[in-house]
């Protein structure tokens, strides 16, 4: 990545996360960065291909943070609650205001939009992977759980940015561990033939 773009991406990411999608323009973007006009349509033909790319680069940090969970040599319900623990840290984070997907899906509610075609192929990873830790826990109805984990983290998102986020942390990691010690117990119990 050049140097002109990442600054670009740097300070349009952190405009678009603090302010919002629609309310910064390219103009302030340009003003912020300290790049021309060309340069930033050089990079970017459009403020969506910057969103997107805004999305895309938090989409990859998710999922370094969650393969470098599973590189460790932990137990799949480890590696369940350090995605969790991630999760509460970034909520813990200074100038938090909720998820970044979550709010662009609110600013692009058209399902053929490119950011919100963004926002859910990141869902549907997240989804896919959230089922897929549960299911390596030995759950032979991992999706369910899943989706379970996917609500906990987005309440957890959504009530962080409006109030102490420290309550929120624990209420969600609690409701991870329970969501896990639901998961054994039944793995534990026999089932009618």
């Amino acid at each position: 990545m050049s140097e002109a773009r990442a600054r670009l991406l740097g300070t349009a990411s952190a405009l678009f996360y603090a302010e919002g999608l629609h309310s910064v323009g390219i103009d302030r973007i340009i003003a912020a960065a300290g790049v021309t006009r060309a340069t930033l349509y050089r990079h970017f033909p459009s403020k969506d291909d910057l969103v997107v790319a805004y999305l895309t680069q938090g989409d990859e940090a998710i999922r370094a943070r969650t393969d470098a969970a599973r590189s460790r040599d932990s137990s799949p319900e480890d590696v369940v609650r350090a995605v969790g623990r991630s999760i509460a840290d970034d909520i813990r984070r200074p100038g938090f205001r909720g998820c970044a997907f979550l709010n662009a899906a609110a600013e692009y509610p058209d399902p053929a939009h490119p950011v919100h075609r963004a926002v859910l192929r990141h869902r549907q990873w997240f989804q896919a992977t959230i089922t897929e830790l549960l299911a390596a826990t030995g759950e032979t109805d991992p999706e369910p759980a899943a989706r379970h984990f996917a609500m906990l983290r987005d309440g957890a998102m959504a009530a962080g940015c409006l109030t102490d986020p420290e309550p929120i942390c624990e209420t969600f990691l609690r409701g991870v561990e329970e969501l896990l010690e639901h998961l054994g117990r039944d793995r534990r119990q026999p089932h009618p033939a």
